[in-house]
């Protein structure tokens, strides 16, 4: 059975998905979207994933294409119906088809929804774990409404390809004062010399992350240590441990920023510990 997409109101085959041309999302970037970690066929994170996209649509003035109720039961069909236990959803919501113009529709026009549903081979992700990857650095390029999960995504795009060619996972945005903010798909921390946990607030325009939020809540349970204020490359570099967070890595070490070794080179302890308790976190609460 081939992958099965959701395209406004319709289930149909991966390979005839289509948008409308003038859909504004695929014209302007006048769409959100959120990406789902999928444990046992059950969308983990998900209350903070609805919250989040529910402010997202919010602040861009585009109406929630259904009730929670109704979208979580299309999620799930379409999880049901690509028969996948592990691995990724993807949903983008926005503000629909209309004649191009840079200003809103003069008329409300239904909201566009699009779901995917891809499947995540947890062994070669926990093989990738185990290794750590690297991460380069680059200036901070972005819009300033970082805190909207927007489909503008140009500017990580180009990030993620440098680091490709860097042999890197990831890039980390750098601010005019010198400050890692996040990646261009993940959250950042570090543990510092000290041995504290510390990733950038989220007033200081980085993306709300979910997996970011569980694991401050697990770091809390576990009694550890964690503050939410910047740190700088030069920081990362001399610090103990690294890793970032997103739906899609889970909790990652990090074992170089810039081509420079962070402790000793190699993954850390507390970062895999913090994984294994994150990933017990989002699978037992999967819903």
């Amino acid at each position: 059975m081939g992958r099965i997409a959701y395209v406004n109101g319709q289930f149909v085959r991966h390979g005839e998905a289509v948008v409308h041309i003038e859909d504004r999302g695929y014209q302007l970037a006048d769409a959100v979207y959120e990406v789902w970690a999928l444990f046992d066929g059950k969308l983990a994170d998900a209350e903070g994933h609805f919250a989040r996209l529910e402010r997202s649509l919010s602040e861009l003035r585009i109406p929630m294409p259904m009730s929670r109720a109704a979208l979580t039961i299309v999620l799930r069909e379409a999880v049901r119906r690509n028969r996948i236990s592990e691995g990724l959803l993807y949903l983008q919501v926005g503000r629909g088809v209309a004649p191009r113009g840079h200003a809103f529709p003069d008329q409300p026009v239904p909201p566009a929804v699009v779901i995917t549903v891809s499947a995540v081979d947890r062994a070669t992700s926990e093989a990738k774990a185990a290794k750590g990857v690297k991460v380069i650095t680059t200036p901070e390029n972005r819009w300033g409404r970082c805190d909207i999960k927007t489909v503008g995504l140009l500017p990580n795009a180009l990030a993620k390809q440098a680091a490709k060619e860097r042999g890197a996972a990831e890039a980390w945005f750098v601010d005019d004062l010198g400050f890692v903010t996040e990646g261009a798909s993940s959250n950042a921390w570090i543990i510092d010399a000290d041995g504290v946990l510390r990733t950038r607030d989220t007033n200081a325009n980085i993306l709300r992350g979910v997996t970011r939020r569980t694991l401050l809540d697990v770091l809390r349970d576990e009694g550890m240590k964690v503050e939410e204020r910047p740190f700088t490359p030069a920081e990362a570099a001399a610090a103990k441990e690294a890793f970032i967070t997103g739906a899609g890595s889970l909790v990652l070490p990090v074992v170089a920023v810039d081509d420079t070794p962070i402790g000793n080179g190699e993954v850390g302890p507390v970062a895999m510990k913090l994984r294994r308790l994150y990933i017990e976190r989002a699978r037992a609460t999967a819903v």
